[in-house]
Protein backbone atom coordinates (compact mmCIF):
# COMPACT_ATOMS: atom_id res chain seq x y z
CA UNK A 1 0.00 0.00 0.00
CA UNK A 2 1.41 3.78 -0.80
CA UNK A 3 2.28 5.76 2.02
CA UNK A 4 -1.00 7.91 2.58
CA UNK A 5 -0.15 11.39 3.70
CA UNK A 6 -3.80 11.89 4.73
CA UNK A 7 -2.32 10.07 8.20
CA UNK A 8 0.44 13.00 8.89
CA UNK A 9 -1.43 15.65 8.41
CA UNK A 10 -4.96 17.73 9.36
CA UNK A 11 -7.32 15.19 11.71
CA UNK A 12 -5.12 12.28 11.44
CA UNK A 13 -1.99 14.28 12.73
CA UNK A 14 -4.57 15.87 15.39
CA UNK A 15 -5.88 12.36 16.33
CA UNK A 16 -1.73 11.40 16.40
CA UNK A 17 -1.02 13.93 19.23
CA UNK A 18 -4.28 13.24 21.09
CA UNK A 19 -3.25 9.24 21.27
CA UNK A 20 -0.06 10.03 22.20
CA UNK A 21 -0.84 12.36 25.17
CA UNK A 22 -2.87 9.96 26.17
CA UNK A 23 -0.85 7.33 25.85
CA UNK A 24 2.16 9.04 28.24
CA UNK A 25 -0.57 10.41 30.52
CA UNK A 26 -2.34 6.90 31.16
CA UNK A 27 1.53 4.94 31.36
CA UNK A 28 2.78 7.73 33.52
CA UNK A 29 -0.12 7.63 35.80
CA UNK A 30 -0.20 4.31 36.17
CA UNK A 31 4.13 3.72 36.57
CA UNK A 32 3.41 5.79 39.48
CA UNK A 33 0.64 4.57 40.91
CA UNK A 34 2.00 1.40 40.89
CA UNK A 35 5.25 2.27 41.81
CA UNK A 36 4.10 4.38 44.86
CA UNK A 37 0.70 2.49 46.02
CA UNK A 38 -0.03 -0.55 44.11
CA UNK A 39 -1.69 -2.16 47.11
CA UNK A 40 -4.60 0.71 47.11
CA UNK A 41 -6.24 -0.03 44.30
CA UNK A 42 -4.13 -3.00 42.19
CA UNK A 43 -7.10 -3.53 39.56
CA UNK A 44 -7.20 0.35 38.49
CA UNK A 45 -3.96 0.76 38.26
CA UNK A 46 -3.00 -2.17 36.49
CA UNK A 47 -6.15 -1.47 33.99
CA UNK A 48 -4.54 2.18 33.93
CA UNK A 49 -1.17 0.49 32.83
CA UNK A 50 -3.38 -1.89 30.12
CA UNK A 51 -5.21 1.79 29.03
CA UNK A 52 -1.63 3.15 28.58
CA UNK A 53 -0.29 0.11 26.43
CA UNK A 54 -3.15 0.42 24.02
CA UNK A 55 -2.80 3.85 23.45
CA UNK A 56 0.53 3.49 22.65
CA UNK A 57 -0.15 0.86 20.10
CA UNK A 58 -3.25 2.58 19.00
CA UNK A 59 -0.79 5.95 18.40
CA UNK A 60 1.96 4.27 16.20
CA UNK A 61 -0.61 2.28 14.47
CA UNK A 62 -2.20 5.16 13.46
CA UNK A 63 0.73 7.71 12.61
CA UNK A 64 2.42 4.69 10.32
CA UNK A 65 0.78 4.47 7.00
CA UNK A 66 0.73 0.98 6.27
CA UNK A 67 -1.77 -1.51 6.29
CA UNK A 68 -1.00 -3.65 9.08
CA UNK A 69 -0.29 -0.95 11.32
CA UNK A 70 -3.36 0.59 10.58
CA UNK A 71 -4.70 -3.13 11.30
CA UNK A 72 -3.17 -3.12 14.75
CA UNK A 73 -4.51 0.04 14.97
CA UNK A 74 -7.93 -0.69 14.41
CA UNK A 75 -7.72 -4.07 17.08
CA UNK A 76 -6.07 -1.80 19.51
CA UNK A 77 -8.86 1.12 19.17
CA UNK A 78 -11.52 -1.88 19.43
CA UNK A 79 -9.71 -3.13 22.63
CA UNK A 80 -10.25 0.39 23.86
CA UNK A 81 -13.20 0.97 23.52
CA UNK A 82 -14.41 -2.39 24.86
CA UNK A 83 -12.13 -1.39 28.00
CA UNK A 84 -13.79 2.03 28.25
CA UNK A 85 -17.28 0.13 28.29
CA UNK A 86 -16.92 -2.70 30.32
CA UNK A 87 -14.72 -0.87 33.08
CA UNK A 88 -16.87 2.16 32.46
CA UNK A 89 -19.96 0.00 33.45
CA UNK A 90 -18.31 -2.11 36.20
CA UNK A 91 -16.72 0.76 37.89
CA UNK A 92 -20.74 2.60 38.25
CA UNK A 93 -21.92 -1.02 39.36
CA UNK A 94 -19.49 -1.99 41.59
CA UNK A 95 -17.40 1.09 42.59
CA UNK A 96 -15.85 -0.86 45.85
CA UNK A 97 -14.07 -2.80 43.12
CA UNK A 98 -12.28 0.14 42.11
CA UNK A 99 -11.78 2.45 44.84
CA UNK A 100 -9.09 4.68 42.82
CA UNK A 101 -9.94 5.74 39.22
CA UNK A 102 -8.98 4.34 36.03
CA UNK A 103 -7.96 6.02 32.70
CA UNK A 104 -11.57 4.35 31.57
CA UNK A 105 -13.51 4.51 35.11
CA UNK A 106 -17.16 5.52 34.47
CA UNK A 107 -16.43 5.89 30.78
CA UNK A 108 -13.31 8.28 31.01
CA UNK A 109 -15.33 11.07 33.08
CA UNK A 110 -12.06 11.92 34.86
CA UNK A 111 -10.34 13.04 31.22
CA UNK A 112 -13.73 14.68 30.32
CA UNK A 113 -15.23 11.49 28.24
CA UNK A 114 -12.14 11.98 25.79
CA UNK A 115 -11.87 8.15 26.43
CA UNK A 116 -14.50 7.15 25.55
CA UNK A 117 -14.62 9.46 21.93
CA UNK A 118 -11.18 8.76 21.14
CA UNK A 119 -11.51 4.88 20.10
CA UNK A 120 -14.76 5.70 17.61
CA UNK A 121 -12.67 8.83 16.31
CA UNK A 122 -9.47 6.59 15.76
CA UNK A 123 -11.96 3.75 13.92
CA UNK A 124 -13.57 6.84 11.98
CA UNK A 125 -10.13 7.84 11.07
CA UNK A 126 -8.86 4.81 9.52
CA UNK A 127 -12.32 3.53 7.75
CA UNK A 128 -11.73 6.87 6.19
CA UNK A 129 -7.72 6.76 5.45
CA UNK A 130 -8.50 3.53 4.04
CA UNK A 131 -11.01 4.46 1.62
CA UNK A 132 -8.63 7.06 0.52
CA UNK A 133 -6.30 4.75 -0.06
CA UNK A 134 -8.68 2.09 -2.45
CA UNK A 135 -9.91 5.23 -3.95
CA UNK A 136 -6.29 6.33 -4.83
CA UNK A 137 -5.25 2.69 -6.00
CA UNK A 138 -8.80 1.89 -8.16
CA UNK A 139 -7.69 5.85 -9.84
CA UNK A 140 -3.86 4.47 -10.42
CA UNK A 141 -5.44 1.06 -12.11
CA UNK A 142 -7.70 3.01 -14.39
CA UNK A 143 -5.18 5.56 -14.74
CA UNK A 144 -7.57 8.28 -13.42
CA UNK A 145 -5.51 11.19 -11.94
CA UNK A 146 -6.52 12.61 -8.31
Amino acid sequence: MPENPATRSGPGRLLVAVYALFALAATARATVQILTRFEEAPLAYLLSALAGGVYIVATVGIARADRTSHRVAAVSCTVELLGVLIIGALSLLDPAAFPDDTVWSRFGSGYFFIPLVLPVLGLLWLRHVERLGRTRVSGAVTGESS
